[in-house]
């Protein structure tokens, strides 16, 4: 695929989708940013157990806090891109795109052979046979010892064994279409499937890169306490809560360093959806808090339900097959009425040859050359076992039918369920957006003040103590880590959710051209390393 050039023709487009499903947002919105919220704070200097520098890239989250992006290796291979760069490579290059493709190919094969069932073969061939020896020779109609050659070479057309059913030849190109169709629409279910995976991949990477540079904050903020705890007289510390914070902040630089390799894993994950360089850190351009809304998570189900039962292709796919077994009932009940067609030789050897030239001679000589022709057409109409047969077939045939038609309510059943779950993720996740937001500010607050309670002292009688103990500040900072996972986690759900609700709704992973791109199309390299296999587009489209 044209990676540079092909990629602004599908999200290019500024056009907001008009549909009754709509509810959509512009995807290109940046996220608010409370003004309310706490002082930016200072970012960590660099990445736990990294080698490479910090970056000094800062991302505002929507409580004021600045954080730094995750830091990366001097030896990582960067691999840039943002979501609507990474929605395009989805419509083509994942394997599930490319399976759905060649089964189209199978099926406009078959169509193909069943178009073609009333042409009979076209045979080309020569026969011998010499005799040699005593016996009958019929030729001469008298015992003979001498040797006999019997030479015949020509062509004809063949009806095959069976012959040539016109009940198949008009019927079953009906029935093969309808098929050709469930395969259509398959294609549209793998590309609906390679977004929401896509979707799902690239998000991950959002949240796990986003819990990566929280913790690598919460690092740097916990050596800052351990110092300042250190440097408490001994008087207001017991050696003890030195202790407790250093352990802290062991523990912290454990979830940093887990964190970096959650990330690393989540870009894996994403190069193998997309089929990219598996030796590339994925860098998405967003921030990692960035909430994409294509769907209203007000939207009331009884207006959901109709558009996913209008939209979604495996629900098309399955009415085609219903179809289509609907044809093979007519195929069987018309089967006594139409005849079969037998076109083949007469007196030539296995009737496979009708015109050529024939040669005999006795001994070793072929001197007896005439031209010969055997034409026979045999129409035929059959009753298997007296019309029982038909009539089983045709039983045969409704049971089919059956069955595909309770294929098609359990796939209604399974699309309204994907509605209702996705609908409901959808309304939890924007309601725990803005609870772990607000336990964010809460967080950063209770942190805030906790570190500096600790250079504060009030009198409690004739005693001085700290306004904040040192306990407490680590407390807080443990929850402040607590809150960055829950918030980037609860993001990323909501964006996974929004998707999912978008799939279940069954809108075509194309209709993401007609919204508001979600960021300029990047010309990213999409070639792979030698030793892989490269990716192509996939089979060409199937045409009938």
């Amino acid at each position: 695929m044209d990676a540079h050039g092909g990629l602004a023709t599908l999200l290019g487009g500024a056009r907001p989708l008009r549909s009754p499903a709509a509810g959509f947002v512009d995807l290109a919105a940046p996220p608010a940013v409370n003004p309310s919220g706490p002082d930016a704070m200072r970012s960590p200097a660099g990445a736990v157990g990294s080698g490479g520098s910090a970056t000094t890239e800062v991302n505002p989250l929507a409580t004021g806090l600045k954080l730094k992006s995750a830091p990366l290796e001097s030896t990582d291979l960067q691999f840039p891109i943002n979501l609507a760069t990474a929605l395009r490579l989805s419509d083509a290059r994942p394997l599930i795109v490319a399976a759905a493709q060649a089964s189209v190919w199978v099926a406009e094969a078959e169509l193909t052979r069943a178009k073609v069932l009333w042409i009979p073969y076209l045979n080309i061939g020569f026969d011998y046979l010499r005799h040699d020896g005593g016996g009958p020779d019929f030729n001469k109609g008298i015992m003979t010892a001498p040797s006999v050659n019997f030479f015949y070479g020509g062509a004809g057309m063949w009806g095959g064994m069976d012959g040539i059913s016109t009940t198949d030849a008009y019927f079953q190109p009906l029935v093969q279409r309808q098929v050709l169709n469930a395969a259509h629409w398959k294609i549209q279910a793998a590309k609906n499937d390679a977004v929401q995976q896509t979707a799902d991949a690239y998000f991950r990477v959002h949240q796990n890169r986003g819990i990566y540079a929280g913790a690598l904050y919460s690092v740097e903020r916990g050596r800052d306490l351990v110092e300042r705890v250190t440097q408490l007289s001994r008087e207001f510390v017991p050696k003890v809560e030195i202790e407790r914070a250093r352990n802290m902040l062991a523990d912290l630089e454990q979830q940093a360093v887990s964190a970096r390799q959650e990330w690393r894993v989540a870009s894996a994950d994403l190069t193998q959806v997309l089929r990219l360089d598996p030796r590339a850190v994925v860098v998405p351009l967003e921030h990692d808090h960035v909430q994409v809304t294509l769907i209203d998570p007000g939207r009331p189900l009884d207006d959901l339900m109709p558009i996913a039962l209008t939209n979604r292709p495996e629900l098309g796919s399955q009415q085609a097959l219903v179809q289509a077994m609907l044809q093979q009932i007519r195929r069987e009940k018309m089967r006594p009425f139409l005849p079969k067609i037998y076109i083949n030789g007469f007196q030539t050897p296995y009737e496979m040859m009708q015109a050529g030239i024939f040669g005999l001679g006795p001994n070793s000589s072929l001197n007896q050359w005439r031209g010969r022709d055997d034409l026979s057409y045999q129409p035929m109409w059959q009753l298997e076992a007296f019309g029982i047969g038909n009539l089983a077939r045709i039983k045969e045939q409704r049971g089919n039918q059956s069955r595909a038609i309770i294929e098609l309510f359990k796939t209604q059943d399974m699309v309204a369920a994907e509605v209702t779950r996705a609908q409901a993720r959808v309304q939890s996740a924007a309601a725990r957006v803005l609870q772990a937001d607000r336990a964010m500010r809460t967080a950063i607050i209770t942190f805030n003040g906790n570190y500096e309670g600790l250079q504060q002292t009030t009198r409690l009688g004739n005693v001085l103590v700290l306004v904040n103990r040192p306990q407490e500040a680590v407390f807080a900072l443990q929850l402040l880590m607590v809150a960055f996972n829950e918030y980037f986690t609860t993001v990323a759900e909501y964006n996974h959710s929004q998707f999912e609700l978008f799939h279940a709704l069954g809108y075509p992973g194309r209709e993401l051209a007609q919204l508001r791109s979600p960021g300029d199309i990047q010309p990213v390299d999409t070639t792979r390393p030698a030793y892989l296999p490269p990716v192509g587009n996939g089979p060409p489209p199937a045409t009938r």
